[in-house]
């Protein structure tokens, strides 16, 4: 089965797994960021609403809020950053990932960018 992928305009990428998606940063915004020092992670149970902060990254240069692609409820957070956060950065598009949450509106998934679109907005 063929995972679908989708972007955020703030460089975050979802990818649908049956009732639940997967969120992480793309490999653009991590190679932005340069190195990912320390991330702040929403609690498991936390309800996001889309637009609205829920990751905080500190990397080397610079703090970054990140917001949320779609609404719905944190079910899982990925713990290894925690003690290495530069998972983000050596594996930003697998071993990398953020949470994994259920949306709450399936529809505001068509509002992201398919991978070719994102390709294309990145390299303007």
């Amino acid at each position: 089965m063929e995972v679908d992928i989708k972007y955020s305009n703030d460089h975050l990428w979802v990818k649908a797994d049956g009732p639940v998606v997967r969120i992480g940063i793309s490999n653009h915004l991590q190679s932005e960021l340069d190195e990912v020092v320390f991330v702040e992670l929403p609690e498991i149970d936390e309800s996001v609403k889309i637009n609205d902060p829920f990751v905080n990254l500190e990397s080397v240069k610079t703090v970054s809020e990140l917001y949320a692609p779609v609404s719905g409820r944190i079910i899982e957070i990925n713990d290894a950053l925690e003690n290495d956060p530069k998972i983000i950065n050596s594996s930003p598009n697998d071993k990398g990932w953020l949470v994994v949450l259920e949306p709450t509106d399936r529809a505001e998934l068509d509002m992201l960018l398919s991978e070719e679109a994102y390709e294309k907005a990145i390299n303007k």
